[in-house]
């Protein structure tokens, strides 16, 4: 097999995803523990190897490009594969640093359980701590095939076969770009006008999803439905296009008013984030500090 020409080195699209989910290369440089610079200069080399600019730069941060929001969802993708690849092989090796493997929703992979894991590796230096982002449904799945030590997820519904402990509450909410007629608007819109409005959503399975459709029923079909909480975020950020979003991901947008919540009657979103767990396994070492750790921090409480 002759791998293709335009795949860029995987640390280098681990930069971009973290650009693209943090809305500026000061964030990302934060995140990766490297230096604005080397940030900047690996989304350049990703750009010039694709052909493609991926990312709009102004003061105000960094917005994906309409060719930027399709190689975040692939590259997402090949990140996914790659973590497995590595639990993977670290199970063949036996390796005691592979002592932790999470399955996490994308808003609590993304926002939260990054901190999370830090703190773990203050109480476990020796640790490997593996994440793997995917909706909610897929969560409960791979916790009960024994794949994954511990899962996050932000549904309604646990499984029942699982145990679970809340960790933090949320809240999702209606955005759009300023320039949106809802947003130019003195009244909330009704939750009619919602429901019947094509949205940029999430894949169904995620927990956003099901939330959503569980407060309102029968609703529009999808403008555009992505596999990432920071794809959702570049497509609205890029288009006059409407999303129900996490309240934890768009805090940045909201504050420096790239994005807008609108206001919808007579309903609101809530929703409690849980640890899940194979009752036959309970919770042992990393994994009950790790909830620990979560059920401290975690959001809302």
């Amino acid at each position: 097999m002759v791998l293709p020409a335009r795949v860029p080195d995987l640390s280098a699209l681990d930069v971009v995803v973290s650009v693209a989910r943090s809305g500026s290369m000061s964030a990302a440089a934060r995140e990766q523990n490297l230096s604005q610079q080397a940030i900047s200069s690996r989304v350049r080399a990703v750009e010039r190897e694709l052909g493609v600019v991926l990312f709009r730069r102004s003061p105000a941060g960094t917005e994906l490009t309409t060719e930027g929001v399709a190689v975040l969802e692939w590259a997402a993708g090949l990140l996914d594969a790659a973590a497995k690849f590595s639990a993977g092989v670290e199970s063949l090796l036996g390796s005691k640093r592979a002592s932790l493997t999470v399955a996490a929703s994308m808003t609590i992979a993304e926002y939260l359980i990054p901190s999370w894991a830090l703190s773990l590796r203050r109480l476990h230096p020796e640790a490997r701590i593996s994440v793997r982002p995917m909706n909610s449904a897929d969560v409960a799945r791979e916790v009960l095939g024994g794949t994954v030590d511990l899962g996050f997820v932000e549904g309604p519904d646990v499984e029942s076969r699982l145990d679970n402990l809340a960790v933090g509450r949320d809240e999702l909410v209606v955005v759009t770009r300023p320039e949106h007629p809802w947003a130019r608007s003195e009244h909330a819109i009704t939750t009619e006008e919602l429901a019947r409005t094509p949205l940029v959503q999430r894949e169904p399975g995620s927990g956003t999803r099901v939330t959503f459709e569980a407060a309102f029923g029968a609703v529009a079909d999808p403008l555009l439905e992505l596999t990432s909480v920071a794809a959702v975020k570049a497509a609205v950020l890029s288009s006059d296009a409407p999303a129900v979003l996490s309240s934890l991901s768009v805090t940045p947008e909201l504050a420096d008013g790239r994005l807008v919540r609108i206001s919808v009657t007579g309903v609101r979103m809530p929703r409690t984030l849980r640890a899940v767990w194979n009752r036959s396994g309970g919770l042992r070492g990393p994994a009950r500090d790790l909830v620990e750790l979560a059920t401290q921090a975690g959001p809302g409480r």
